[in-house]
Order: structure tokens, then sequence, then C-alpha cells
């Protein structure tokens, strides 16, 4: 499973999460500026973000907001035991509030933490 935000703007500004080596359900959505993306390799992700609300359902400030939520209690499992170990939490996500990746890139991260607390039973 991985995702990324990375800006097409600077080098060095991506962010993975998980093993790289899932092959199926590849999911690519970029802003429409193409300032920021997210890339998402999960099998089954695919077929189960087509079960949940579409785009617009939610507004972009709402998105954000639990992004954030999400993003400090994910980083915070990635050095904290027994959740380092794991291999759940593989790396910290570079997600600033302050920063607006877009509705795409938001509405794909929410629904990525969606889907990883409902596949792993997490409580983030």
């Amino acid at each position: 499973m991985i995702a990324a935000c990375s800006s097409a703007q600077k080098s060095g500004d991506k962010t993975s999460i998980g093993n790289s080596s899932v092959k199926n359900d590849t999911i690519r959505i970029a802003n429409d500026s193409l300032d920021y993306e997210i890339i998402i390799f999960e099998q089954g992700f695919n077929s189960w973000l087509a079960t949940q609300q579409p785009r617009g359902f939610y507004n972009q400030n709402y998105l954000e907001q639990k992004n954030w939520r999400y993003v400090v209690t994910y980083n915070s499992r990635v050095t904290s035991y027994p959740y380092s170990i794991t291999g759940l939490y593989p790396q910290q996500i570079d997600y600033q509030p302050e920063i607006d990746y877009g509705y795409e890139v938001n509405y794909l991260l929410y629904n990525y933490f969606l889907y990883f607390q409902r596949e792993y039973n997490q409580k983030l």
C-alpha cells in the first residue's frame, strides 16, 4: 500500500505509506493544477472506493480537518511501540494543514484512511 502526496514544484516532497510491492488497484489522482498528487497501491481499494460517498459529498474543509487529525495519529504511531513493529506504519506522512492540496487529493487521502482503518482494524 502506498499513498503519496508530492509537489510538482519541489523535489523531495514525497511521502509514502506502506509496502510498494502491491501491484493491484493503483490509483493516481492529481489536483487540477498538478501541484500535488496522491498515489495509492492497495489491493481492493479501488472497488471499495466505488462504494463510498461520491466526490462533492464532503466539502474540502471537512476533508482537510479529518485528514489532519488522521495524519497526526498515524504519524505518532510510526515511532510508537507496539505500532511501529506491525509494519502498518512504516513512515510519516508529510501533510501540512496550511497547504492547499486540492479537493481530489484530500478526498482520496480521507477515503484511504477510512479504508486503512477498516481493512487493518485500526482506529485513527
